[in-house]
């Protein structure tokens, strides 16, 4: 191997790593707040990318008609749940974002030039159409089993999975789609020429996790959820919200697989099932962090990106079986370093 493939590798490793990172951040926020292994979230990968796709056709994206179906489900669950409380003035607010947002984004998609939109203002629609729905996926799906063990948890996932994985091969089709770059230049650091959707991949990732840090020290919606994260009872005892924090949770995870799929969508061939695969990834890379420790994963999806950059080099055909198989060391050190602990109540 000469010394530039092994930098060019490197640079891909780099690239993917960035995306399985903000992947397997949004894992383990998910799994440290609610407890759910968050199966759907290649889901929301495909989502972005082919919603992206087909705004850029100029066509409003089937998934707006998922978002409104679900706005519906979701205020009558609500609306006859305060009934019930008599919270009757609650009713106002829970239609006015479930029912009045999927129609008026609608219209605005109907009303608008897609295709001739600027490329940012189609990423910003696209995320405005799949991100509402990780909060109502969370509120239809998750809340009403908050309290269920971790298996059944992850059983439900993984018939979210399916359901998502089959309501976009309705909406999108067997077949893939790409977009365009964000930037065709070519940045030249010594012996490597460095494309600009690379820059623009790792930029935007770290710009991201730089922004949650953020938001998780020094705002009061992000303090709550690690409170919640590091002691689910004594946050509620505090007057945390436990379905307000899965929501923002579940806002948060969407918004990043979302992102994570446009961010991939013009370096890659996007199909309905694509997602699975990269969150996979991710997924190894939380585990590496134990779906506890947010450096740790990231960490864990650098070593994934490289992993998989050189062992495509090497040996192409059992790439992905050599990266899968980096979870059984993993799992097998933490079995023998960690003591039993029984699931919280």
């Amino acid at each position: 191997m000469e010394f530039q493939i092994a930098l060019m590798l490197v640079q891909d490793g780099i690239t993917n790593g960035a995306i399985y990172a903000l992947l397997a951040l949004a894992l383990v926020l998910v799994f440290a707040v609610t407890r759910v292994i968050f199966i759907p979230q290649g889901e929301f990968v495909a989502y972005g990318a082919l919603t992206l796709a087909m705004l850029q056709a100029g066509q409003v994206p089937a998934t707006l008609w998922l978002l409104v179906g679900l706005g519906v489900v979701v205020t009558v669950v609500d609306g006859m749940a305060a009934l019930r409380g008599g919270r009757a003035g609650r009713l106002l607010g829970v239609a006015g974002w479930n029912l009045a947002y999927p129609p008026g984004l609608a219209a605005l998609l109907s009303a608008l030039p897609l295709a001739d939109l600027p490329q940012l203002a189609q990423v910003l629609l696209a995320l405005a159409v799949v991100v509402p729905m990780g909060p109502q996926l969370y509120r239809l799906v998750y809340q009403p089993i908050a309290s269920a063990p971790v298996l059944i948890l992850l059983i439900v996932s993984v018939a979210a999975h399916l359901a998502m994985a089959g309501l976009g091969l309705l909406f999108f089709g067997a077949e893939g789609q790409r977009t365009p770059a964000f930037s065709d230049a070519v940045v030249e650091m010594g012996p490597l020429m460095v494309p600009g959707q690379t820059l623009v991949i790792v930029g935007v990732s770290v710009a991201l996790i730089g922004a949650l840090f953020q938001f998780f020290e020094r705002t009061l919606y992000g303090k709550a959820l690690r409170a919640t994260a590091m002691n689910r009872l004594g946050a509620r005892l505090m007057g945390i919200s436990p379905s307000l924090a899965g929501k923002l949770t579940f806002f948060l995870a969407a918004f990043i697989g979302a992102l994570s799929g446009v961010l991939i969508a013009p370096i890659t061939t996007v199909y309905y099932d694509t997602g699975f695969l990269v969150a996979l990834k991710g997924f190894v890379a939380a585990i590496i962090g134990g779906l506890g420790s947010y450096p740790l994963a990231a960490l864990g999806a650098v070593l994934v990106g490289q992993l998989e950059s050189f062992s495509s080099f090497w040996a192409s055909a059992y790439k992905e079986v050599i990266v899968f198989t980096l979870i059984i060391p993993v799992l097998l050190w933490r079995s023998l370093n960690s003591r039993h602990v029984e699931e919280e109540e």
